[in-house]
């Protein structure tokens, strides 16, 4: 890792009393060597990306794809009736318009089979159900579902024996969230589906196994409609593995960012046969970690299911999931026929392929070892291999790189090691003065604009608002160790050779070299982390550290002490990253701009997260791929005449984003890129039966970070006051929102407020307690249960106990039961309650400490709040997720200490 140079020894060549500062400066790199390095590295990069991400094929229409291939344009027709019925959440009528639509499709397929195979059809309504699955989201919550209706479509060749019992699966889903069309989520994905039906029933021959298609409701209600599927329909047996296809946006590239650990059989049959393989092992560690805070259908039949197989999902504009933005317009030519293209060919490869491994026998002797690492190659090749192989590779780098560096310390001696001290001083120095001047913009940001990120609707301006500070931070920090590197090695050589001194010339080299080896220091660490923790993206790491310390040892290395130094050559930097480059430079680009399309959504739960937090998330993240993948380039300035250049354009560059900023030049929002901001018109009700110390109101509340002050002085006459009004829908917390009481009677009545009613209350060996639910109109609701003083629950719906007495587990002190069902699902619950033996010891106020907290939700838009609704600006969309109430609730809760308010049958 650091070949012996120079720098041990005195060199042959003396000091020349004559130089002077002009002959000091003819030495210096001239300043357009860097500055065309950097431009060079930055276009390369932003090439590398659009290519990887932004290139899309051209779609094709029927005749150009003819019967066997897939057309966009045929698919499109599909997304543009789905999109065309608005919103269509669970339980509605457009969602039962477009279940009708999808079936009626399945069986124009049907029909027209003309393959060497059967297509069988499924309209499948399952029994209510309780999906409570213990990763991610979900912990401490308890999904129910009822009425759900879902389609089916099963291809299977009709003359092979025992072929249906094998099959793959392909899901998407056609619900909607109650603020979105979803032409993005999830109709692009139906409608591709729809289509590549259509294609495998006209040429499929060869088949040897099943492909099931399987379009379900309720999975933005918690994933109730694929764990009803996975639990109670007959074909869910035959499932060998799961394909999932999803959106965290519109349109783009449909990437795969999960593969099941337990088997590489569907993402090699993958790599090897897709058309536009894109798939990044990275996105899937992120997406585990938990930072994006989301799930998907493939957590139920991976965690239910025990299944493996393949997560896609389109990502571009992340900004507009789940608002009014995720619309037909939205939708990039060639997103379609990109998914299409690649999965045809796939289900084709899998489906004829000679064995379908039984993925059950996998995952009860599968080990991490055997787990796949996968990226892609600008979007045209894939590479697969397993974790067993990569650990192999990375502990043999790591061996030779120790083995390496320990050599050439020992050859040094101390003022090697000295110098190896300070060069990794310089790495530290450069991640906290970059990680520091991106901060300062982050602290800044709040006090100059009305909205805390005002680059969401413009991600470009991030480059100017933290690349250039996070960029100057980075230079001035490696500066430090420049100069610390130069003072140390002078006086080394001065001490060790009074009579002969180095030329500055040499020194500035010398240090040059000990700043670029360096970074082979910085990735060498993330390299030994990365195995150390079994990190699957660790390949990233390989490549940044193995391909520059080959170009240095080529280019650069002597085994010639005596031999002075010179300036590093240009070409060991190109030639070092050019590999790094073309794999991976631009990932860090397509993941910054996935994060600042969450910022929309940062705050899951409203007041709870500092304004500061998402600014801050995005500048530790620029802050982190300037160190990282800059960190060879900024080994070059130093002995350069760039320095002044770059100074002078970070400073610019950083001067105008904020002059944009504070002027409102460039718009935070815009039509297309809205700030979520729910309006919700509550009626709370506590007392007998719910019906007594009524209250309405209308709560304002956003989960895009920044107050809404400057949004209710426009609402003339609407009489909001904001702050912090600590607000629990059920533990969907809010603790900064704006009320109004004005006008808020109208549009609900009281026989509609649902009735929390104490059945029974009895107390042998142990206290439990029988509570009635009747959530009158509405089939959709959130039951909160204090697990300070419940034990345990169990829940029933009719004769049906669809949640028994076992372990329940909570978050905060809670245990959340959701309920979304379709219109004709139950209204009536029963709620048996199991105390903890020692409820009563706790000292607090029981009769103001809730026992239960219930709301319900209606998809209802009342006089006041279409009066808000009309005077809000257009860049605003309300913004729909499982947890979120709609746009009415009742909220009513029962004390711990009831019988004072609720009578107890004892």
């Amino acid at each position: 890792m650091l070949p012996t140079t120079s720098a041990a020894k005195p060199f042959g060549i003396g000091w020349d009393s004559h130089s002077n500062k002009f002959q000091e400066r003819e030495n210096l790199r001239p300043a357009f060597v860097w500055l065309s390095l950097f431009v060079l590295l930055i276009s390369s990069s932003w090439a590398v990306y659009h290519f990887q991400f932004q290139n899309l094929p051209t779609p094709l229409d029927a005749e150009q794809a003819g019967e066997q291939g897939f057309s966009e344009a045929s698919a499109l027709e599909h997304v543009k009736f789905l999109a065309s019925l608005g919103p269509h959440s669970v339980g509605s009528d457009a969602l039962d318009v477009g279940v009708q639509y999808v079936l009626a499709e399945a069986n124009k397929i049907q029909q027209a089979v003309n393959g060497d195979v059967n297509v069988q059809v499924d309209y499948f309504e399952p029994d209510n159900g309780a999906n409570r699955l213990s990763g991610g989201l979900f912990n401490g919550k308890t999904l129910v579902y009822s009425g759900l209706k879902h389609v089916l479509l099963r291809i299977s060749p009709k003359h092979l024996t025992g072929a249906e019992d094998d099959a793959i699966l392909v899901s998407a889903h056609i619900d909607t969230v109650f603020s979105a069309e979803g032409a993005g989520d999830d109709s692009s994905s139906v409608a591709v589906m729809l289509e590549l039906a259509r294609g495998l029933s006209q040429s499929a021959t060869g088949f040897k196994h099943s492909v099931i298609f399987f379009f379900n409701t309720g999975e933005e209600e918690g994933l109730t409609g694929a764990h009803s599927f996975i639990t109670q329909h007959p074909w869910r047996t035959t499932i060998r593995y799961a394909i999932d296809l999803e959106a965290m946006g519109i349109g783009g590239k449909s990437s795969i960012f999960q593969s099941g650990p337990e088997s590489s059989f569907p993402i090699e049959n993958f790599a090897k046969v897709a058309k536009y393989p894109s798939g990044q092992i990275v996105a899937q560690d992120l997406f585990n970690s938990g930072l994006l805070n989301s799930g998907t259908d493939f957590q139920v039949y991976k965690e239910v299911g025990g299944l493996s197989g393949l997560d896609f999902a389109y990502t571009d504009s992340t900004a507009v999931y789940h608002t009014k933005n995720d619309k037909l317009k939205m939708l990039k030519p060639g997103s379609l026929q990109h998914l299409g293209d690649n999965m045809l060919p796939f289900l084709l490869q899998v489906a004829t392929s000679e064995d379908l491994p039984n993925e059950l026998s996998h995952k009860r002797g599968g080990t991490s070892e055997d787990s796949p690492i996968y990226f892609d190659v600008l979007g045209v090749y894939m590479v697969v291999f397993p974790q067993h192989l990569a650990a192999m590779i990375q502990i043999s780098v790591i061996g030779l790189a120790l083995l390496i560096l320990a050599s050439s310390l020992l050859m040094s001696g101390i003022s090697g090691a000295i110098s190896f001290g300070l060069a990794c001083l310089s790495i530290v120095l450069m991640w906290i003065f970059s990680l520091s001047f991106s901060a300062i913009v982050a602290f800044i940001l709040p006090y100059i604009s009305f909205s805390p990120i005002p680059y969401i609707a413009n991600p470009w301006m991030i480059l100017g608002l933290f690349g250039a500070p996070a960029l100057l931070g980075a230079f001035a920090g490696q500066q430090i160790g420049f100069y610390l590197l130069q003072t140390f090695l002078q006086i080394s050589f001065s001490n060790r050779m009074p009579t002969l001194h180095s030329s500055t010339e040499d020194i500035k080299s010398e240090a040059e070299r000990w700043l670029f080896k360096s970074g082979l220091v910085q990735w060498f660490v993330i390299l030994a982390l990365g195995h150390y923790f079994e990190v699957q993206s660790t390949y990233l790491a390989l490549i940044w550290f193995v391909s520059p310390a080959v170009a240095y040892g080529l280019m650069e290395a002597t085994l010639t002490p005596a031999q002075p130094p010179k300036q590093l050559n240009d070409a060991t930097l190109i030639m070092g990253l050019t590999l790094p480059v073309v794999i991976s430079s631009g990932i860090p680009i397509m993941l910054i701009g996935t994060l600042v399309g969450n910022m929309v959504r940062f705050d899951r739960n409203p007041g709870n997260t500092s304004e500061l937090g998402g600014n801050l998330i995005v500048a530790i993240a620029v802050a982190a791929v300037v160190c990282l993948f800059l960190v060879y380039l900024l080994s070059y300035i130093h002995n350069s005449g760039a320095k002044g250049h770059l100074i002078l354009f970070s400073c610019a560059l950083l001067g105008l984003s904020l002059a944009a900023v504070y002027t409102g030049v460039v718009p935070a929002y815009t039509d297309d890129v809205s700030r979520t901001l729910n309006v919700v018109h509550v009626v709370e009700a506590t007392g007998s039966n719910g019906s007594q110390n009524i209250q309405s109101y209308i709560s304002l509340f956003s989960s895009t970070p920044g107050k809404l002050t400057d949004i209710v002085e426009n609402l003339e006459g609407e009489e909001f006051s904001c702050g912090n009004k600590a607000l629990d829908l059920a533990t969907f917390s809010v603790t900064y929102g704006c009320l109004s009481y004005n006008d808020t009677e109208e549009g609900w009545s009281k026989s509609e407020i649902p009735i929390l009613k104490i059945k029974s209350d009895k107390k042998r060996t142990v206290r439990k307690t029988k509570v009635l639910l009747d959530t009158k109109l509405s089939h959709r609701w959130a039951l909160a249960i204090n697990t300070e003083y419940i034990s345990d629950f169990s829940f029933e719906v009719g004769s049906s106990n669809l949640v028994p007495n076992d372990e329940k587990s909570s978050v905060n002190g809670w245990h959340i039961i959701q309920f979304a069902g379709g219109k004709n699902s139950p209204t009536k619950f029963h709620l048996n309650l199991v105390w903890l033996n020692d409820s009563k010891t706790h000292e607090q106020d029981e009769e103001s400490v809730p026992l239960l907290k219930l709301r319900t939700d209606l998809n209802r838009t009342t006089p006041k709040t279409a009066s808000v609704l009309q005077k809000l600006p257009s860049w605003f969309s309300l913004f729909g997720k499982s947890t979120a109430p709609y746009t009415f609730s009742f909220v009513s809760s029962i004390p711990v200490k009831f019988e004072n308010n609720l009578r107890a049958d004892t």
